[in-house]
């Protein structure tokens, strides 16, 4: 039986290819000895979106956990619902970027989600059907791992999947569970005035250091709570 010597959390690469696959180096991820959870927002924002899906992929199929974000839920809406109200919300939130990275245009996926004449490559159908399979929480027997956070006043059978991609303050503030809930979405500039990971005095690590909004990227290692970090340089190598 695989003995796993680390567990290590990454989130919110939004499209920044780069910076994920320095960050792996950096941590020197080997998929035989370490469990990797990815928490979400693969997508929007950054330089290649696409890239970033490709190796989140590839990295699923040598073991590592996969979660959804919110950006992919507004992807899922947009493309998969075809409404122009959600690819509106997705393009405010990074939603061209993703699309250009697979040679679209997001006025021209407006037009034709307005015509309904809207037809994706295969490689973005592909990966939008991935998306659509990727569960939105994982736990272990004393973490509990999520793309935003949980409801501290629901049972998670009956929280809503919008409150995992999407909650804040009311998490932050009022979680009290026994098991650590490692958690992305909100950039920890916003708990603690600095990019590192923020571990709460709650049982709440947040880890999403707002690289792509000039930040860093974090990998938080478990149990040790040992982390790592990126960052991203004006000449776009990467600080270790």
């Amino acid at each position: 039986m695989q003995t796993v010597k680390r567990l290590l959390v990454i989130s919110d690469m939004h499209g920044q290819i780069n910076a994920f696959n320095a960050l792996l180096d950096k941590i020197n991820y080997q998929s035989e000895e370490d469990l990797l959870f990815l928490l979400g927002d693969y997508v929007d924002r950054g330089q290649n979106p696409k890239e970033v899906i490709k190796k989140a992929r590839a990295l699923e199929k040598t073991g590592a956990i996969t979660l959804k974000g919110n950006h992919e839920d507004m992807m899922e809406k947009a493309l998969i619902g075809q409404n122009t109200e959600a690819v509106s919300h997705w393009a405010a939130n990074g939603g061209a970027q993703t699309l250009s990275s697979y040679g679209l245009s997001i006025k021209n996926v407006y037009k034709d989600v307005q015509n309904g004449t809207l037809s994706l490559p295969d490689e973005l159908q592909d990966d939008l059907e991935w998306i659509q399979r990727l569960n939105v929480y994982a736990e272990t027997e004393h973490y509990f791992f999520v793309h935003a956070g949980v409801d501290p006043e629901k049972e998670l059978k009956d929280t809503d999947e919008a409150t995992f991609l999407w909650i804040r303050t009311p998490f932050f503030e009022g979680y009290q569970g026994d098991k650590t809930v490692i958690f992305g979405h909100t950039p920890t500039m916003n708990l603690h005035e600095t990019s590192d990971v923020f571990f709460g005095k709650n049982n709440i690590i947040g880890i999403d250091g707002g690289c792509v909004f000039g930040g860093q990227l974090n990998c938080l290692e478990l149990p040790s709570k040992t982390t790592y970090c990126v960052k991203e340089k004006s000449n776009n190598r990467f600080t270790r």
